[in-house]
């Protein structure tokens, strides 16, 4: 099946694109995209993939849908596209990033220069119904998403996962702890905020990781 993704890619998963499982996921969404207004633009689907080749990933975050409001969601799990707001979850990801590294707070929400140094923000459903959270799951993504985990997890070395909340905590379960770094808190809501995720660090514990083992510190 002819699925537009970057090459890399494309060489990792090309099993899972002749599975029926997925055939019947891109009849789906392509109707979904015929019938009704479905975020994100149909060409950004793959874009975490197409930002971060399978050889330059060292970090993975694992997010669950994507933003279901007109013009936010770019194909990167917690980013928003410029001249957006922020929603709440991304502007206490940048307080902790404040508290934990020093970093300025960014005057938008694309993490767009993340992707592009080698950080997969894989959202575990890569498309929504405008104004309906959730409305695309349990369609095929979460299989697919699962693969992507799993192949990076076997093929990979020394990655650093980053699971914030019970969600991305229960799809990270295939992951091999004793290869890569996973890095837990409660998810960055303001509902789970307060328990745990402020003052969790993710951000220099990953860097610190990284450059153990020989790879280039992220500049968050």
């Amino acid at each position: 099946m002819n699925v537009k993704i970057g090459p890399s890619w494309k060489s990792l998963l090309e099993g899972e694109f002749d599975k029926g499982y997925f055939k019947e996921l891109t009849g789906f969404v392509k109707e979904e995209y015929q019938k009704h207004t479905i975020y994100p633009p149909g060409g950004q689907i793959f874009n975490a993939f197409d930002l971060c080749p399978v050889e330059d990933t060292r970090v993975v975050i694992i997010g669950q849908d994507p933003y279901h409001g007109p013009g936010q969601a770019n194909g990167l799990c917690f980013s928003v596209r410029e001249g957006m707001p922020m929603p709440p979850s991304l502007v206490n990801i940048f307080k902790e990033l404040k508290g934990d590294l020093g970093n300025e707070i960014p005057s938008h929400g694309s993490l767009e220069r993340w992707a592009q140094q080698g950080i997969l923000l894989l959202n575990a459903t890569l498309t929504v119904r405008a104004h309906q959270p959730g409305s695309h799951q349990n369609k095929g993504w979460e299989e697919f998403t699962d693969a992507v985990i799993r192949l990076l997890s076997e093929k990979k070395d020394g990655l650093v996962f980053i699971l914030w909340g019970a969600y991305a905590q229960r799809k990270g379960k295939i992951i091999d702890s004793q290869k890569h770094f996973v890095i837990k808190s409660p998810h960055p809501s303001p509902f789970s905020a307060h328990r745990g995720f402020f003052g969790s660090k993710p951000f220099s514990k990953a860097n610190n990781y990284l450059l153990k083992n020989g790879k280039e510190s992220i500049n968050w």
